[in-house]
């Protein structure tokens, strides 16, 4: 390695002081990625405390608005592995098994008790906690639950115990809450509301309902972004293809499991076994032999592989920008309106996907963020300066770091600010104008119709 001064900014923006910095030599390898570590990364499952930096600011500065947007807990699989046994897991809500929260058995009562919620649509008709024996396809488990009730309680000690964001007579006006139609994208959101706001009051809670995974709401008419969509499968495809370690552990997986390649590959293995080894049972075995670690492994690796890939090929960065416009416009014109002095909608929740969470983070720049793990959330904070009121900055943290300085639009303010947050101006011209300029176009519309560079 090579040792050389660099003048360094501190993280918090003050007098730079000449430091070292470790330069990997060139011809070092990049650090091998461990599956199995990444696995447990994205499992997510509840163990010791969590620290986060959600709320920190100098003193002076006034916390205006939150913007929370997470991605469900810890599910069942959606896809079976054909001629296997289901994994056994149970989703009924039991205080007394682990992992459990103190809080669990009086979400499970004020849960039961939500018939006065205004639910948007076919929202009413799903159920408000999991409850079935045997889990049934893509249902929230306990464990999902209570990564959701310590989402809320992190969130309630810094937002309302320290910051004071909502009052204690807080009204249905000062929140939005919206979800996809899933049951496990609802229930996630209401756990993570009870221990945000314990016991709140049904009548106060209006939950809308989102068709759309990527929140495009009456803006999702875009042709060219189901282009890029499609180019982007196609990359996966061919990456998937080349790689013969994969497609042997494929066919040794069929023969286990009686069935052709093809159709093993199509049952998207993967999101199973995840579950398999999220919740520690042992992976599937028929008469042929057994599924095993050397079979998830390669799997796995082949997954993050595709993403590192993903983020060079820019593909998926072109589909990110049209996919998640609407729902960064939105988060815009909001916090707009509050920096301007309206009171309304100071906390919002959006409860989705992977699939939504990870396009917002490409198209915000933030590439080093690994996948949107179980439970995941990207908050999104406005303050307002003290000494100047009306200045108004965001800051941006993603499962408790942030990242601000990361984004595209706030990379290059960091070398020269003295504050640790980001101009609101910023997120906003990005937003209004910035994301279409890879397009050559100057409008959402425009970049949406216009035919591909």
């Amino acid at each position: 390695v090579h040792l050389i001064p660099v003048n360094a900014v501190r993280e918090d923006g003050l007098n730079p002081k000449s430091r070292k910095r470790i330069m990997p030599d060139l011809l070092t390898e990049p650090p091998a990625i461990d599956p199995v570590y990444e696995a447990h990364v994205y499992c997510n499952v509840p163990s010791i405390a969590e620290r986060s930096m959600e709320g920190h600011a100098p003193h002076y500065f006034k916390l205006v608005s939150v913007q929370v947007l997470i991605r469900h807990g810890d599910r069942y699989p959606l896809y079976a592995i054909p001629k296997t046994k289901r994994p056994d897991i149970d989703c009924m809500l039991v205080p007394s098994r682990k992992p459990s929260h103190p809080q669990l058995e009086a979400f499970i009562k004020h849960m039961s008790k939500g018939s006065a919620a205004q639910m948007d649509g076919s929202l009413s008709s799903l159920p408000h906690f999991p409850s079935h024996s045997l889990c049934e396809m893509g249902e929230l488990t306990q464990t999902g639950v209570v990564q959701h009730l310590r989402n809320g309680q992190l969130l309630r000690e810094i937002y309302i115990n320290k910051h004071k964001l909502l009052p204690g007579d807080w009204t249905a006006k000062q929140l939005y809450l919206e979800t996809t139609g899933k049951s496990r994208t609802l229930q996630s959101a209401l756990a993570l509301l009870y221990t945000f706001l314990p016991d709140f009051d049904w009548k106060k809670i209006n939950m809308r309902h989102q068709w759309s995974t990527i929140f495009c709401s009456g803006s999702c008419d875009c042709p060219m972004r189901n282009h890029y969509l499609e180019e982007e499968q196609r990359r996966q495809y061919s990456l998937r293809v080349k790689n013969n370690n994969l497609e042997k552990i494929y066919v040794d997986m069929a023969k286990i499991v009686g069935i052709p390649t093809r159709q093993l590959r199509a049952s998207n293995p993967i999101d199973s076994l995840l579950c398999y080894f999220c919740h520690n049972v042992s992976f599937p075995c028929t008469k042929a032999g057994c599924i095993g670690m050397e079979h998830f492994k390669v799997i796995k690796k082949h997954q993050l592989e595709d993403e590192r890939e993903r983020q060079e090929k820019k593909l998926y960065f072109l589909y990110a920008l049209l996919a998640t416009h609407p729902l960064l416009n939105q988060t815009v014109n909001r916090l707009q309106r509050i920096a301007e002095g309206k009171k309304e909608e100071v906390f919002v929740l959006y409860s989705a996907h992977d699939v939504t969470l990870s396009p917002v983070l490409s198209a915000l720049g933030i590439t080093e963020a690994r996948f949107p793990r179980f439970a995941a959330r990207l908050v999104f904070e406005l303050w307002q300066d003290g000494k100047r009121p009306k200045e108004h900055f965001i800051r941006i943290l993603y499962n408790g770091a942030d990242v601000t300085f990361q984004t595209s639009f706030c990379k290059d303010h960091y070398k020269r600010s003295s504050k640790p947050m980001c101009p609101l101006e910023k997120f906003v011209n990005f937003v209004k104008r910035d994301m279409f300029l890879i397009f050559n176009s100057t409008s959402y519309y425009d970049a949406c119709h216009r035919k591909a560079l």
